[in-house]
């Protein structure tokens, strides 16, 4: 078992955690484009057609061979023969000839034969069947070419591509209706503690009610995962292990919360360390708050010890529940900071730490007309969970700093 509190930095922490996993993601399933959203994709994905499959126009005017207008002015126009129109959602059948043209539509099929569009602004009619072509266009001009956007067989979305809204547009244009996707990983999450009460329980002194399973899976279920609340399990021995081997064997992560700290009464890393080897990798990261999680891999899967204050607990399942997360659905750079939404701002007032750990101060954004917002600090204890619905974000201090100035130019890991 690892040594109780030898503190490990956050980043060599999270480093031996995923080293100890394989990569994902771990299943993949079938599902239609239209319940994609927000999914990761499972493999490679390539363009089965072009898109667009026919040259379109981009403009309502006329289809033209582009060098039947060079030098045309409205001084001196070029004289075309209207061969007809194009008709929208059809081929219109056309040939084009030396110095004829047709009505076409925006989006509408070019004819063959044709390589431009003139604005239908830029011409005026002569006779019914002829026009005046007032400017020249160049060949392509107004019109989108097979292929333009998506060549046939091009790589669309590699695997590890969270779906978006314009995503799940692109699949359906191009006809593709179905896609292998990462399966969502399963997070047990289990509660321990006497003092733990379910939400709807009326209190009494000495208990709180739970709210670290609540907000875990909120997180869970916001990263693409499958939150499983397994309840909350009195301070014992054989209660917790009992129940963190079924959460286990059920789900694909298993995160404990409370029972992280030292004390007679803090039984997570032995239970831990009797699921699985190789067991616990890391107890103890030098962060604040949050500095007694555990970290361990039991027979292939990760579980995650995390304090019972609230503010801890977040701060620690974003910093290392989340990448394990990202990187079980095989998403691309899990580990990375780009996997978060990051806004730059100027800190509002200084922020004291201590050099030799890293600080998570949470921070309130005030926009102004000035440039940047401004990051205020949200000071409060590590069990007061208000403190984090009143801020907008976290600010992280380096390790080896011994703060920040106020005015400092920081970056704000934003919520959501």
């Amino acid at each position: 078992m690892a040594e109780i509190f030898r503190l490990s930095r956050p980043e060599d922490a999270l480093e031996a955690l995923l080293s100890s996993l394989a990569p994902g993601p771990l299943d993949r399933e079938l599902l239609s484009a239209a319940e994609s959203l927000g999914r990761v994709c499972a493999e490679d994905l390539h363009s089965p057609q072009a898109l667009p499959s026919f040259v379109r126009s981009t403009m309502d005017g006329y289809a033209v061979r582009a060098a039947d207008t060079y030098g045309a002015s409205e001084g001196l126009p070029a004289y075309l023969h209207l061969a007809g129109e194009v008709p929208m959602g059809s081929d219109s059948g056309l040939r084009f000839k030396k110095g004829e043209c047709a009505l076409v539509h925006t989006g509408g099929m070019i004819p063959e034969g044709a390589d431009a569009v003139v604005m239908v602004e830029q011409t005026q009619k002569s006779r019914n069947d002829e026009i005046e072509v007032l400017r020249s266009v160049a060949e392509g001009e107004n019109s989108v070419q097979i292929g333009e956007d998506v060549a046939e067989g091009s790589l669309i979305f590699p695997a590890g591509q969270r779906l978006r809204p314009q995503d799940i547009g692109g699949l359906t244009a191009l006809g593709i209706t179905r896609l292998s996707l990462a399966a969502r990983p399963r997070v047990a999450i289990l509660s321990t503690g006497d003092e733990v009460l379910p939400p709807e329980t009326s209190l009494v002194p000495g208990k709180v009610r739970d709210i670290n399973s609540y907000t875990l899976s909120a997180l869970v279920e916001e990263a693409g995962g499958v939150p499983d609340r397994r309840g909350i399990i009195a301070d014992n021995h054989e209660r917790i292990l009992s129940a963190a081997q079924t959460a286990l064997q059920e789900s694909d992560i298993l995160v404990i919360s409370a029972g992280s700290s030292v004390s007679v009464r803090d039984l997570t890393a032995k239970v831990i360390d009797a699921l699985g080897s190789p067991g616990v990798l890391v107890h103890g990261v030098s962060i604040k708050p949050g500095k007694p999680t555990i970290l361990a891999v039991c027979d292939g899967k990760p579980v995650i010890g995390l304090p019972g204050n609230p503010v801890s607990a977040f701060v620690a399942a974003r910093l290392f529940l989340l990448p394990v997360l990202r990187k079980l659905l095989g998403l691309r750079e899990y580990p990375a900071k780009t996997a978060e939404r990051t806004v730059r701002a100027r800190l509002g007032r200084k922020i004291a730490s201590s050099a030799g750990r890293a600080d998570f101060v949470p921070v309130k954004l005030v926009y102004t007309d000035r440039g940047l917002p401004t990051a205020e600090p949200v000071f409060g204890k590590s069990n007061l969970i208000f403190t984090l619905i009143h801020a907008d974000g976290l600010v992280s201090i380096p390790v080896d700093a011994n703060g920040l100035h106020g005015d400092d130019e920081v970056e704000v890991q934003l919520f959501s």
